[in-house]
């Protein structure tokens, strides 16, 4: 009973699902996931602590007589902090930022990827197959020092994040 009391304060972030559709130029990745902060990292980031997450995805295609080959990644990271002034959630992604009046529409759209172009369409062969997978984590390396020492002992600053794996077949044509 207090196993499950403890992971229930830890956060987590799940994947719900993922494609890859194709586009004019390649492919497009679209993800959802679910996340929970727990309350150790929302009390953090209600106190200024910014949050840095990071989507990651990965392409490769397996062989069966060597290890396999890596076709395309994508990496992007996100950085949430609230502004005591404004009272508002500050999300930023490379050089765009949007602000939020709440913690939960900030992390409604970290949790939704759209469209994010991953893939060009000459890296993979039409009707091959590939192993896909996408991963949103929290990067605790970037919690300030003293936090980071804190986030490697203590569960209530740990995220469990799991990647979601899928076989993706390169369409034909076009």
């Amino acid at each position: 009973l207090l196993l499950a009391a403890a992971l229930a304060n830890a956060g987590s972030i799940d994947p719900l699902r993922a494609t890859l559709t194709p586009t004019d130029d390649g492919y497009a990745l679209s993800a959802e996931f679910a996340v929970d902060l727990g309350p150790r990292l929302e009390e953090a980031v209600a106190r200024g602590v910014p949050l840095y997450f990071v989507l990651e995805f990965d392409l490769t295609q397996p062989r069966w007589y060597w290890s396999s080959e890596h076709i395309a990644g994508r990496r992007l990271e996100y950085r949430l902090a609230y502004n005591a002034l404004t009272r508002q959630y500050r999300l930023s992604a490379g050089g765009l930022h949007q602000s939020f009046s709440g913690l939960s529409e900030a992390l409604r759209v970290i949790a939704r990827v759209g469209a994010l172009q991953v893939l060009d369409r000459a890296a993979v062969k039409p009707g091959e197959t590939y192993a896909a997978a996408v991963r949103l984590s929290l990067d605790r390396g970037q919690l300030p020092k003293p936090l980071q020492v804190d986030a490697l002992a203590n569960r209530d600053w740990q995220i469990e994040a799991q990647a979601l794996r899928w076989q993706f077949v390169a369409a034909t044509g076009k």
